[in-house]
C-alpha cells in the first residue's frame, strides 16, 4: 500500500509539474499526514524536492521532482524548421538550440543531425549520454503510435515508412517516444503554459499546416490511429482551392500559412514568408491584416464545429501565425461565438500560447519526463503507456 501510495504521489507531481502537499492530498485523496511523510522519505530518497512557497496567502510547502534524477530532451521538427530543448525532469531547461531546416528535409539526414546536437548539447551542460533518461520527438504530421511511423504518406516528403522512434532509439541508445507537434504543444501547455489547470482544451497550431491537439479529461487524446486533431483537413467550402490531401476546401487549403503566402504574393511580394505576412500585419499593412483576419474567420468556422463536438473550456492557438495575437484571435473568437450552440456565454476562451515556438519541444519533454520510471531506488527509463 505504501509502494502504491509514493507512486500516486510521484505520478501527481509528474503531470502537474510542482504542487503544494495541501494540492497533493486533494489530488492524491491522501491523508495530509500520510503526504507529509511520504513527501519527506521521497525527499530524503533523492526522488522529490521541496522548497518554502505560499497557497493562499499562506506558507506552504512546494513540491517538485528531484533536479538531479536525471535529463530528458524533447525534439521538434517542424516543416521549416528544428528545435530541441533539455530539461531535466523538473522541467528546468539547462540547454536549448534551433535552426531552419531545408524544404522537404529527409529523415535519415536530420535523425543524424539530431544525435550530433544533443552529444554536443549534453557536453556543454557538463552530462553525456548516459545522463538522458528518454527523449520525445514532435512531428508536423499524424502519427501512428503503434509504429512511430507518419500515418499517412505523402503529408511529410522524406519522412515516409520511416518508424522514427526505433531509428533514433538505435542510435541513441536511449528510450524514444514520438507524437504530433499539435499533441505535443499541446501537452506543453498544459503542463507549462496557458491549459495549466484545464481538463478539457484544444491546442491549436496555426502555421504551413493546421492541426490540432486535444486534451480531454486532463489527458491528451489521439484517437484510434493517431489521426484525431486533424484541424486542417475539415471542410469547410465544397468547392474551395483543393488541399494536399486531395479533398477540395479544407480550412488548411484556405488559412493555412501556404494559402496566405500566395494570396499577397504579386510583383514585388515574391519570396514573401510567413513571418514576413505578420511583420507587415503588425506594421498595419491592410492587406496583411485583411488576410489574416479571413485566416482567423476560416479556422473560426472549423473551430466552432469542433466546439460543438467536444464542448472545450479552452482554445489555445500557437504556431507561427498564432503570433499574430487578437489580428487572428478576435475572428475566431467572433465566429466560434456565432457558431457555438450553446451560445456565446458559454463559448470557450480563445487564448495565445504562453509558450510560444518552444511549445511543442517542451511538449516532447513532457512525453519523456511521462515515460520514466521515477523510484527511489534508481531512475532508470522504461517504455510504458499513457500521457
Amino acid at each position: 500500500m505504501r509502494e502504491a501510495n509514493r507512486g500516486r504521489i510521484v505520478d501527481a507531481v509528474k503531470k502537474y509539474g510542482g504542487l503544494s502537499q495541501i494540492e497533493l492530498a486533494g489530488l492524491t485523496g491522501l491523508s495530509p499526514a500520510t503526504v507529509s511523510n511520504i513527501v519527506k522519505e521521497l525527499s530524503g530518497a533523492g526522488v522529490l524536492n521541496t522548497a518554502p512557497g505560499t497557497r493562499s496567502g499562506r506558507r506552504a510547502q512546494h513540491v517538485t521532482l528531484a533536479h538531479a534524477l536525471g535529463l530528458v530532451a524533447g525534439v521538434h521538427f517542424s516543416t521549416r524548421h528544428l528545435r530541441i530543448s533539455i530539461s531535466d525532469v523538473a522541467y528546468t531547461v539547462v540547454a536549448e538550440t534551433h535552426m531552419p531546416l531545408a524544404k522537404d528535409h529527409r529523415a535519415d539526414n536530420e535523425l543524424d543531425r539530431v544525435m550530433l546536437l544533443l552529444a554536443d548539447m549534453l557536453e556543454t551542460a557538463g552530462a553525456g549520454m548516459l545522463d538522458l533518461l528518454a527523449v520525445g520527438v514532435a512531428l508536423p504530421a499524424p502519427v501512428d503510435r503503434r509504429t512511430g511511423r507518419i500515418a499517412r504518406r505523402g503529408i511529410l516528403r522524406g519522412w515516409d515508412g520511416v518508424e522514427v522512434a526505433d531509428v533514433l532509439q538505435q542510435r541513441l541508445k536511449r528510450p524514444v517516444f514520438v507524437d504530433t507537434d499539435a499533441n505535443a504543444a499541446a501537452l506543453g501547455e498544459l503542463r507549462l503554459g496557458a491549459a495549466r489547470g484545464k481538463e478539457d482544451v484544444v491546442f491549436i497550431d496555426v502555421g504551413d499546416r493546421i492541426g490540432a491537439g486535444l486534451v480531454l479529461g486532463g489527458r491528451v487524446y489521439s484517437g484510434h490511429a493517431g489521426m484525431a486533431g486533424e484541424l486542417g483537413h475539415t471542410v469547410i467550402q465544397e468547392d474551395g482551392p483543393v488541399c494536399e490531401c486531395g479533398n477540395r476546401g479544407c480550412v488548411q487549403a484556405i488559412a493555412g500559412g501556404s494559402a496566405l503566402i500566395q494570396r499577397l504574393q504579386a510583383g514585388s511580394n515574391r519570396g514573401l514568408k510567413l513571418q514576413d505576412v505578420i511583420v507587415r500585419a503588425m506594421s498595419s499593412d491592410a492587406d496583411a491584416i485583411r488576410a489574416i483576419a479571413d485566416a482567423g474567420t476560416a479556422i473560426g468556422v472549423a473551430t466552432g464545429n469542433l466546439c460543438n463536438l467536444l464542448d472545450p473550456e479552452r482554445i489555445v492557438v500557437g504556431g507561427d501565425l498564432g503570433q499574430s495575437g487578437e489580428l487572428l484571435l478576435g475572428p475566431m473568437r467572433r465566429e466560434v461565438e456565432r457558431s457555438v450552440l450553446a451560445g456565446g456565454a458559454f463559448a470557450p476562451e480563445i487564448v495565445q500560447s504562453q509558450l510560444g515556438a518552444g511549445a511543442a519541444a517542451m511538449g516532447a519533454v513532457a512525453m519523456a519526463v511521462d515515460r520514466v520510471s521515477i523510484q527511489p531506488e534508481e531512475s532508470a527509463p522504461q517504455e510504458d503507456a499513457g500521457e
